[in-house]
């Protein structure tokens, strides 16, 4: 019983977070479940695919808009490529070297934490899709492997000219079409364990609360002071993964 309660309240934390900069769902909530081993990654990457759709869904229906930079489209495309690189990578290594996976997870919370804590400034002039196109096939690896397409594409995204309004809507429609082809893969494969039934129970209906409420009120903090505190939570959980997963390795 605790299991599911203690999943819900990270749930309802991390899609708050998605729902106000337009990523880190599943970053703070992978994070957050590896750091105190509360499920096993696989069923619980499987259910932030879930999550990660129906943040989109209610997101958009909530604004009654979508406006999407026509740039993205070619990171959609080639995220679906990477996907399926991704998700091979997460069957070998789920079977095989269930830390090694933790860790990789751990290091990748962490890169993506850094770069967005990064101050840099927005380019002056849009990247072109073509650089769009490489930055999808990298996040489609991490999307495949953990229902985490995040570190490189909100990176490059961030650093771009655009509204924030139109930063949020263009990272929640690409991960949320990422993360229907990852159902779709993981269904046909057979992989969507009882207990990643179990856990979306739960969480679905976490998910279009606080996305239904999120989406439409304005930020409580300023977003500067939003992304440091949700760069502040992926460092703290990213090293203790690193950490916990080192020690069962040496153990």
């Amino acid at each position: 019983m605790w299991t599911h309660v203690i999943f819900m309240i990270l749930v309802a934390v991390a899609v708050y977070a998605q729902s106000v900069t337009g990523f880190a769902v599943a970053l703070i909530l992978l994070g957050l479940v590896g750091l105190i081993d509360l499920v096993p990654l696989p069923d619980a990457a499987n259910v932030v695919t879930i999550i990660m759709i129906a943040n989109a869904l209610m997101f958009f229906y909530s604004r009654k808009t979508i406006h999407v930079e026509r740039a993205i489209l070619s990171a959609v495309a080639t995220t679906m490529v990477g996907i399926f690189g991704g998700m091979a990578i997460l069957t070998f290594l789920a079977t095989h070297e269930y830390q090694v996976l933790r860790l990789l997870l751990g290091f990748s919370i962490v890169a993506c934490a850094l770069l967005l804590w990064r101050a840099s400034s927005p380019y002056k002039v849009a990247s072109s899709p073509r650089y769009f196109a490489g930055i999808g096939l990298l996040s489609g690896l991490l999307g495949g492997m953990f229902a985490a397409p995040g570190p490189p594409l909100v990176y490059a995204v961030y650093r771009q000219p655009w509204p924030i309004a139109r930063i949020q809507e263009s990272l929640i429609f690409c991960f949320g079409v990422g993360a229907v082809l990852r159902l779709l893969i993981v269904l046909a494969q057979g992989d969507f364990s009882h207990l990643a039934v179990m856990l979306t129970i739960d969480a679905v209906p976490v998910t279009l609360i606080v996305t239904a409420v999120s989406a439409s009120r304005p930020l409580p903090v300023s977003g500067a002071v939003m992304k440091n505190i949700v760069s502040i939570l992926l460092i703290g959980s990213g090293f203790g993964m690193l950490f916990s997963s080192l020690h069962a390795m040496l153990a």
